[in-house]
C-alpha cells in the first residue's frame, strides 16, 4: 500500500521541527535554575546544543556557608555573570525567567540581585548558543543578549563597542570613541591607555573591537579599510582545539587567554600591563607593590603602618599615629627607588617642578599632601599626593625618591631575616639550639675570614688563577652555568684572536680554558638589557639540557662586556659541509649523516618548543647555527639569544630582522607576530638546503632563473625527485623513502600561513616515518609577500639595509589568490 506523499512530507516536516527544537536547547517562559537543583521537572543548569557551554549556578571558592554566583561557563571557566561582582548568592536563591519574558536572579529573601529588564517587551523564549551567548528574543528579534551585556569578559564573536564596559571589583575596561583600549581604577584613574598606530589617519566613527579565533585582538570601523591589529596571543595562529578568551581579571590587568576544549584549564597569552606593579590601587591604599623570586607582593611602607586585613595585604596600609591629630612632630619618611603612582586625571593637577628638597618640605607645610614623589632624573619633577588614596611601587630600577607623611619618628623596614623575626617575635629564653647556631655562625665567620685574606694575598698568582678557573669548571659540572671574568676570557681567547665566526648576535672566538678545555667564546653585541635580566636569561639557556642542543658552558657580564662560553665543536657548522666546493671531497656529507643531522636538528627545535618549560623561539634557524661534532651530531646553536638582544619587541618590522637572508618566515615581513612557526619555516628552508646541496634562494639557468625552493617544487610535482638531491650524492646510496619525506616535510614547513605549518614534534614524528605526510600545496611564500598592496620578493628584500619600496615587483607568474596580500585581519 502506497503512502499519500502529503501525508509522509507533512511526518517529515513535523520530526524535522521537532529535532531542531530539542537540538536548539530553548529555555522557555517560567524556568528557572536552583543551586544543587535535583527535582525532577527541572535542571540544574542550562546547557548549549553542543553542550560546551553551560548557564547555572557555580560555586564561590573556599566560602562558608557556600555561595554561588550564576555563570555562563565553558568547561568551568566562567566568561558571563549574572549581575558581575555583586550577583553573590547562597544555596536558597533562584534564576528565573519568568513568564513576562524577564530573567532575573534573587536570594534566599527574594531581593532581586540583578534582572534583564526586559519585563513585557515581547519576550518567549530564551536560548543558549553554541557561541556562549544567551539570547532572549520575541519571535526572531533578540531584545537582549549576554554578548551585549559583558560582564568581565569578551568572546570570539563578539563585538565590544564604546557603550559596553567590562569590570572587576574597582577596575573597568573601555573602548573611547577615538578608538583607545582603556583600563581605570574606580572609573576615573587612567592607568592604561593603548592607541592606535600613528600611522593609521583616520577619525573613527563606530569603533568595534573583536578577539579571533586565532588569537588576534582587532579594532574595525567603517572608515577603516580594514581591521587594525591591536594586540595578539603569544600562541597566534594555532587552531587545534583551542577556545580563547579576553577577560578583566581582578587584579586590574586585562588578559587574553586561551584554553584546550575540555580541559577547564586556561593560559595566559597575551598582558595589557607587564608590569603589575603598574596597575593602580593593586596593593590598596597606602599600600608598596614589589616584586619577590615569585612575583608580585604587597606590603607597607614602613613600620609606621600595619595592613588593614593581615590576612589579605592587597587591602592596603594604614597608619598606626593618625596624622590629623598627631601630638608630636610630623615628618616626612624618605623611601629609595619608590614611586607613588600618578595617571590621569591627577597627572594634570599634581605634577610640580620643586626638585628633590623642595618635593619633601614643600609636602610637609601643605596640609592638603599626604605623600610625594621626586622624579630623580634632573628634571626636578614632583608629585603631590592630596588625594584619600594612594598607590606605591618600589624597585631598585625605579629612579624616583618618595616622601610619605608620617606621625613621629621614623620606623622603617629592617631588613628580611627569618633568625631576627624568630627572636624578635617571643621573650628571649636561652636555649640549647641558640649555642648551637652562635657556634655555628662563629665558624663560618672564622672560615670566611680566612678565606678572603688567603684570596686577597693571592689573587695575582698565576697557580691561584688556574685553581679558580679548575673550581669554576667543577661548579659547570654540577650543572650551573660558571661566571668568568672578561680578563679570564681575554686570555683564554689569546685577545680574541682566533675568530671561528660571526653572526647576527656577534662574533666568536676559538678559546682554551685553564684546564686545556677547548670552548667557543661569543662577544655579544646589542646587549639591551641590564645585569639582572642578562643573568636571568643566561639562567634560562643554561637550564636547556638536550643531546642536539650546544652546552653553555658559562657567562661574561662585566661592565659593558657581555659573553656567553660554549663547548666547542669541532666539526664546525652545517654549512661548510653542504656548500663545500666540489674539490673539498673531505666535507662531503652521505646522505645518511645529512638525515641523521635533520632529524637531530628537527629534535632539538621540538626540545625548545615543545618540553621547554617556556617556549623558547629561535628566531635564526640556518645551516650557520647547527653544529656537528666529532660524529657528525647536529646541535642547534644560538637558542634564547634573541630574546637577549631584544626581549620587548616581539613584533619586528622589516628595518629591525635579525634573522637571516632566505630563512626569513613571511611574517617577518608582514609586521606579524614570531612564534615557534617562524622556526619552523627556516628549518624547512634548512631541510631543503640538507637534501639539495645548494642555497635554497640560489637562481641558475639550470632552474629557470626561479629560487630554488620554488623550482624545486615544480620539480617535486613533475616527479623528478633526483633533480632535487644534491648531485654529488650517488643514487645507491639514497634511501628514497627518507629522502621523499624529507622534501614533502620542507615543503609543508615553508607554507604561507603559520596554521598550515606543522608543529617541530610533528615534523619529528613525519621524518621517522610514524605519521604519514599528506601531499604538500604549493608553498607559495617561498616565492613572494605583499606589504602595503606591493608584492615582492622576500629573498631579495629581507636585507637589513633594504626598504620595502625599493624592492618591490610582482612576477607576473603567481596567482593572486595565493599571495600574502590577501588581509590577515579578515581571517
Amino acid at each position: 500500500m502506497v503512502k499519500n506523499p502529503c501525508f509522509v512530507s507533512l511526518s517529515i516536516f513535523i520530526i524535522l521541527s521537532f529535532l531542531s527544537t530539542i537540538s536548539s536547547a530553548d529555555i522557555e517562559l517560567g524556568s528557572f535554575l536552583q543551586p544543587n537543583n535535583q527535582t525532577s521537572n527541572q535542571t540544574s543548569k542550562w546547557d548549549s546544543p553542543d553542550n560546551s557551554f553551560s548557564l547555572g549556578f557555580i560555586p564561590i571558592p573556599s566560602s562558608s556557608p557556600p555561595l554561588y554566583s550564576v555563570a555562563i561557563t565553558f568547561s568551568g571557566i566562567p566568561i558571563w555573570k549574572a549581575g558581575g561582582d555583586s550577583g553573590i548568592v547562597d544555596s536558597n536563591s533562584r534564576f528565573e525567567f519568568l513568564r513576562n519574558g524577564n530573567l532575573r536572579l534573587i536570594n534566599s529573601s527574594s531581593t532581586v540581585l540583578w534582572d534583564s529588564n526586559t519585563a513585557n517587551l515581547g519576550v518567549t523564549i530564551a536560548t543558549l548558543d553554541n557561541s556562549g551567548n544567551l539570547a532572549l528574543s520575541n519571535g526572531s528579534t533578540v531584545v537582549w543578549s549576554s554578548f551585549d551585556n559583558p560582564t568581565d569578559t569578551i568572546l570570539p564573536g563578539q563585538n565590544f563597542t564604546t557603550s559596553k564596559t567590562l569590570n572587576s571589583g574597582l577596575y573597568s575596561f573601555n573602548l573611547t570613541k577615538a578608538g583607545n583600549l582603556t583600563l581605570r581604577w574606580n572609573t576615573e584613574t587612567l592607568y592604561w591607555n593603548q592607541g592606535l598606530n600613528l600611522s593609521i589617519n583616520s577619525n573613527l566613527t563606530s569603533p568595534s573591537l573583536s578577539l579571533s579565533n586565532i588569537g588576534i585582538l582587532q579594532l574595525s570601523d567603517i572608515t577603516l579599510q580594514s581591521s587594525v591589529r591591536v594586540a595578539y596571543s603569544s600562541d597566534f595562529g594555532e587552531t587545534d582545539n583551542l577556545f580563547r578568551f579576553l577577560r578583566l581579571d581582578s587584579d586590574g590587568n586585562l588578559r587574553m587567554y586561551s584554553s584546550v576544549g575540555g580541559s577547564g584549564n586556561s593560559t595566559e597569552r597575551w598582558a595589557a600591563v607587564v608590569d603589575q606593579c603598574l596597575v593602580y590601587g593593586w596593593c590598596g591604599n597606602m599600600g608598596v607593590c614589589s616584586y619577590n623570586d615569585t612575583g608580585p607582593v604587597c606590603g607597607c611602607a614602613s613600620r609606621n603602618f600595619e595592613l588593614e586585613d593581615p590576612n589579605d595585604s592587597r587591602k592596603g596600609c594604614k597608619r598606626k599615629s593618625d596624622i590629623t591629630n598627631c601630638s608630636s612632630s610630623l615628618t616626612m619618611m624618605e623611601l629609595d627607588n619608590t614611586m607613588y603612582l600618578t595617571y590621569q586625571p591627577e597627572l594634570s593637577s599634581q605634577l610640580f617642578y620643586a626638585g628633590t628638597a623642595g618635593c619633601k618640605s614643600n609636602c610637609l607645610k601643605d596640609t592638603t599632601c599626604i605623600a610625594s614623589t621626586a622624579v630623580a632624573d634632573g628634571t626636578g619633577v614632583c608629585y603631590y599626593k592630596t588625594t584619600d588614596f594612594v598607590s606605591g611601587y618600589h624597585s631598585p630600577t625605579v629612579p624616583s625618591i618618595s616622601y610619605v607623611k608620617i606621625c613621629g619618628s621614623e620606623d622603617p623596614n629592617p631588613p628580611p631575616s627569618a633568625l631576627t623575626a624568630a627572636l624578635s617575635s617571643k621573650p628571649f629564653q636561652f636555649r640549647g639550639w641558640v649555642v648551637a647556631v652562635a657556634v655555628l655562625v662563629t665558624l663560618v665567620a672564622v672560615v670566611l675570614l680566612e678565606g678572603g685574606l688567603w684570596i686577597w694575598c693571592c689573587r695575582n698568582s698565576p697557580k691561584f688563577n688556574s685553581l679558580s678557573a679548575q673550581y669554576a669548571l667543577l661548579e659547570y659540572a654540577s650543572g650551573a652555568p660558571v661566571q668568568f671574568s672578561f680578563s679570564d676570557l681575554h686570555s683564554s681567547t689569546k685577545g680574541f684572536k682566533e675568530k671561528l665566526g660571526s653572526g647576527g648576535f656577534g662574533t666568536v672566538y676559538k678559546g682554551i680554558l685553564a684546564n686545556r678545555s677547548v670552548v667557543a667564546v661569543k662577544q655579544l653585541e646589542g646587549i639591551e638589557q641590564g645585569e639582572k635580566q642578562f643573568r636571568m636569561e643566561v639562567a634560562t639557556i643554561s637550564s636547556t639540557h638536550h643531546l642536539n642542543l650546544v652546552r653553555l658552558v658559562g657567562f661574561c657580564s662585566e661592565g659593558r662586556h657581555r659573553l656567553l662560553v660554549y663547548e666547542f665543536m669541532k666539526n664546525g657548522s652545517l654549512d661548510g659541509f653542504l656548500f663545500a666546493a666540489d674539490g673539498n671531497s673531505g666535507k662531503l656529507l652521505n646522505w645518511e649523516s645529512r638525515f641523521n643531522i635533520a632529524l637531530g636538528t628537527a629534535k632539538g627545535l621540538t626540545y625548545l618548543h615543545e618540553e621547554c618549560r617556556d617556549c623558547i623561539v629561535h628566531c635564526d634557524i640556518k645551516p650557520e647555527n647547527i653544529l656537528l661534532d666529532d660524529n657528525h651530531n647536529a646541535k642547534v646553536s644560538d637558542f634564547g639569544l634573541s630574546k637577549l638582544i631584544n626581549p620587548k619587541d616581539h613584533r619586528r618590522t622589516l628595518t629591525s630582522v635579525r634573522g637571516t637572508r632566505g630563512y626569513l618566515a613571511p611574517e617577518w615581513v608582514a609586521n606579524l607576530p614570531i612564534t615557534s612557526k617562524s622556526d619552523v619555516y627556516s628549518y624547512g628552508m634548512v631541510l631543503l638546503e640538507i637534501v639539495s646541496g645548494r642555497r635554497n634562494f640560489d637562481v641558475s639557468e639550470e632552474t629557470g632563473w626561479k629560487k630554488f625552493s620554488i623550482w624545486a617544487y615544480d620539480e617535486f610535482e613533475k616527479g623528478n625527485i633526483f633533480s632535487i638531491v644534491d648531485k654529488r650524492l650517488t643514487e645507491n646510496e639514497l634511501d628514497i623513502d627518507q629522502v621523499l619525506r624529507a622534501i614533502q616535510v620542507s615543503f609543508w614547513c615553508i607554507q604561507e600561513q603559520p596554521s598550515q605549518r606543522p608543529k617541530m614534534g610533528k615534523v619529528v614524528q613525519m621524518l621517522e616515518g610514524i605519521t604519514e605526510i599528506e601531499r604538500p600545496p604549493i608553498p607559495k611564500a617561498a616565492s613572494e609577500v605583499s606589504v602595503g598592496g606591493m608584492t615582492m620578493n622576500v629573498s631579495d628584500s629581507i636585507i637589513a639595509s633594504s626598504t620595502i619600496a625599493t624592492s618591490a615587483r610582482a612576477p607576473s607568474s603567481t596567482s593572486s589568490s595565493h599571495r600574502f596580500s590577501r588581509d590577515l585581519t579578515s581571517i
